[in-house]
């Protein structure tokens, strides 16, 4: 069998799939991509038997029905030098050999059978189902997969908690030291259902979901979850474990509350940094009437610094120890122009939110102290 297709948009779809495929598995058929022809569509699968991403394209041309599979580097590398123009692939099931016929030239590589080719997890039981438009979904998965854990000692702190609830839904993610929530409230569910997302399909997400207002449709149940665009349908394994209670650990009572320029903070965290013990990253924040001090030092080579910032702060003076380069990650995930950080006491956690939330959402961030030693 034979068919013509972009070589350029065979490539891209390749290239956004690739990054579901580990560079080592225990399936060697998994090392692989799936190609499926009917009706002059081709599907494209990749997997790693716990993901799988699924992409399309219309074909130029093609004679007849097929599925077979070619090893991802390979054809990677196949496509990758040659410029957009059609591309004929020549499939011979009886050798598995795949000719490629361009302009200028062709080339034969090897494919295989897609016999031991996993299919993927049905989804069985009772499911929830939701349409999120995907920037909304990019957003809350951008803007709290980097506070989850990276350890595997609590696996559910690994991933991205989706809690959908009467009210909204809430994107969660927390690794013991920091935490983001962060609500929308266009989403509404009749009854709280939610799901710890893996943070390898949530990377992945990010890569290929636009800032649009299409839809993506979720569906889910206790053990994976399905999403499925115009563009791709994502099904995965999800994180089994019940996720810790993340409103508990949000102090209520802040009576300390300062507001600053954002962009200011963060050039100010960066270049005190360069000057804090490395180990442990500690920079002191000293809060007194419209004025922030932020200082840091490290003993072991007598090494400091401090900058003056101005900010609106009318509460009484307090000093409160934070890791600088956790704060940068957190300031770094907040796009407002101001943010305003709430305190209770050096010893409690404090709070980085947007001077101004954007329409239909509120963000929060959560940064625990580090206990000053002077």
């Amino acid at each position: 069998m034979k068919f013509k297709v972009s070589s350029a948009a065979l490539f891209s779809r390749l290239t956004s799939i690739n990054r579901v495929l580990n560079s080592k598995n225990s399936f060697p058929i998994l090392d692989c991509f799936l190609f499926e022809i009917q009706d002059s569509k081709m599907s494209i699968t990749a997997s790693d038997s716990e993901t799988t991403l699924v992409t399309s394209l219309e074909l130029i041309q093609s004679s007849e029905d097929a599925r077979f599979c070619i090893k991802a580097k390979t054809i990677q590398d196949s496509l990758k030098e040659i410029p957009d123009q059609p591309i004929t692939l020549k499939v011979d099931f009886d050798t598995m050999e795949v000719k490629g016929e361009y302009q200028n030239g062709s080339f034969k590589i090897m494919g295989e059978r897609a016999d031991e080719y996993p299919a993927p997890h049905s989804m069985d039981g009772e499911s929830n189902s939701f349409e999120i438009r995907q920037d909304i979904l990019l957003a809350g998965i951008n803007q709290s997969l980097f506070a989850t854990a990276d350890d595997e000692i609590r696996p559910v702190m690994t991933g991205i908690y989706f809690d959908f609830t009467p009210e909204n839904l809430v994107f969660v993610g927390t690794d013991g030291r920091k935490l983001v929530r962060k609500k929308d409230f266009t989403i509404h569910s009749e009854n709280q259902v939610g799901f710890i997302l893996p943070k390898k399909p949530a990377t992945i997400l990010k890569g290929i979901l636009s800032k649009s207002d299409a839809a993506v449709q979720l569906t889910f149940n206790d053990k994976q979850a399905v999403l499925k665009s115009s563009d791709f349908t994502l099904t995965c394994l999800l994180i089994d474990g019940r996720y810790p209670n993340y409103n508990s650990v949000i102090p209520k009572n802040n009576p300390y509350q300062a507001r600053i320029d954002r962009a200011s903070l963060v050039s100010a965290l960066k270049r005190v940094l360069v000057f804090c013990d490395q180990s442990t990253a500690q920079v002191k924040m000293a809060f007194s009437t419209d004025k922030l001090i932020v200082s840091g030092r490290d003993m072991s080579y007598a090494t400091s610094a401090e900058e003056s910032l101005a900010c609106e702060y009318s509460s009484p003076n307090m000093n409160i120890g934070f890791k600088g380069t956790l704060l940068l990650d957190i300031l770094g995930n907040i796009d407002s122009t101001e943010v305003m950080i709430q305190l209770a006491d050096p010893g409690r956690a404090g709070l980085i939110i947007p001077a101004e939330q954007k329409e239909n959402e509120e963000i929060l961030m959560l940064l625990m102290p580090m206990m000053l030693n002077d």
